[in-house]
Formats: C-alpha cells, structure tokens, sequence
C-alpha cells in the first residue's frame, strides 16, 4: 500500500507547489471563473488540466533530456510568450484604467437578460458565446505553451523527480501530480464565483485587472530579459 499511495501523496504535493502560486494561467482562469460562464470555464480548466498531464506524462517518458537538449526552441517560445503577455497585460491595464460600459454586471447574467431579449438577439448572443469560448480557449493553450517555464517547471523538474521512484512508482508519483492539477484547476475556476458578490461593483472589476496587469506584465519582461 505504501508503495502506490506515499508516491502519490508525493507528487500530489509536488504538483500542487508549483501551480498554486500566482501566475499568468491562474490569473486567466481566476478572471473567467469570476465572470461566471461554465461553459466556458469547463473548457479552459480542462485544456489547463489536460495540457499539464500531457507535460507530466512528457517528463515521466524521458522527454526532459530532449527539452534541455534544444535551448534554440525554448528561445524561440520564450520570445513568443513575452510578446503575448505583455499585450495580454496591457489590455488588462486598458481595462483597468478605461472600464466599459456594464463592467459590474457578471457577464453570464448579461447573458441571460439578453436571451430573453428574442430570436434575433439569441443568435447574436449564441455567436458571441461561440466566439468567446474560442477566444478563452486560444489564450489559455497561448498562456500554458508559450510559457518555457513550464517546460522547465514540468517536464525536465517533476520529470526527473517522477523518475527517482522505484519501478511503477514513478507513474503513481506521476497519478498524484496530475490529480494536484485537476483539483486545482477545477476548484479555482469553479470555485471563483464565491467572489461574485464583491466583483458586483465596477471598482472591484478595475481592480482585479490592474492586478493581473501587473501579473501579465512582470512576467513578460521577465520572459523578454530571460529571467
């Protein structure tokens, strides 16, 4: 029993460590899951989850030799996430300073007025949703693959720790940090509607954005200087 279960607790706490601390796919997510959308919400928190086991996995096999063994690539990827957080964040900031129009309404209650509104305005609102499901899902695959930490953090750190097990016990080690992933991402994104209340007035809004303003931007001047 120790044997499957202390690896798993292992990496389960492994896991957890290095995706609870604030960062760009966490502020993302937090936003979302404020705004209140499950569709939504349901689709960025699996392509999260997924594209973290797919990593894990990537670690487990032996991929880690092969990311450090290629600097050239993560450059490349360093420079592409840069580009795409430091936009990201100054359109948080655009946000921040310049709220619009209905900023203190939840989105999915707008949502609802406007269904109830008519055929015309329920295709209107359908194609939106669309759209904006594809928007959130589009960035959240930007903000987990164009950021080189993660291959670092990831593949090559949780890799190599996963495979100090004994035999089988590295895929246990591997089961507990995905489980970490799963549970994390599901409770963050899920679980930020209990801040719906406070993000009932448009100061809270603004706030929120210039935080992750804040985020976005020190972490892409961070990947631009290669810190």
């Amino acid at each position: 029993m120790n044997e499957t279960l202390l690896p798993a607790l292992l990496g389960l706490g492994t896991g957890l460590a290095l995706i609870v601390a604030i960062g760009a796919q966490n502020a993302y997510l937090l936003r979302l899951g404020i705004e209140g959308n499950p569709r939504t919400i349901l689709a960025v928190v699996l392509v999260c989850a997924c594209s973290d086991a797919m990593l894990i996995a990537a670690g487990v096999v032996g991929i880690g030799g092969l990311v450090q063994a290629m600097p050239a690539a993560l450059v490349v990827i360093r420079i592409l996430g840069a580009g795409f957080l430091i936009v990201y964040g100054l359109l948080a900031a655009h946000r921040a300073l310049k709220p619009g129009p209905g900023e203190a309404l939840v989105p999915a209650e707008q949502e609802a007025e406007t269904v109830r509104g008519g055929s015309g305005t329920t295709l209107r609102t359908a194609t939106r949703t669309r759209g904006s499901l594809r928007a959130a899902v589009l960035t959240a695959l930007a903000l987990t693959w164009l950021n080189p930490h993660v291959y670092l953090d990831t593949v090559v750190f949780l890799g190599s720790l996963a495979n100090q097990q004994v035999g089988d016990a590295r895929w246990w080690w591997a089961a507990g940090a995905l489980t970490g992933s799963f549970v994390w991402f599901f409770a963050l994104g899920f679980g930020a509607r209990l801040l719906r209340p406070f993000f009932a007035r448009p100061g809270s809004w603004r706030v929120l954005d210039g935080i992750i303003a804040v985020v976005m931007l020190a972490l892409g001047v961070r990947l631009a200087f290669g810190v």
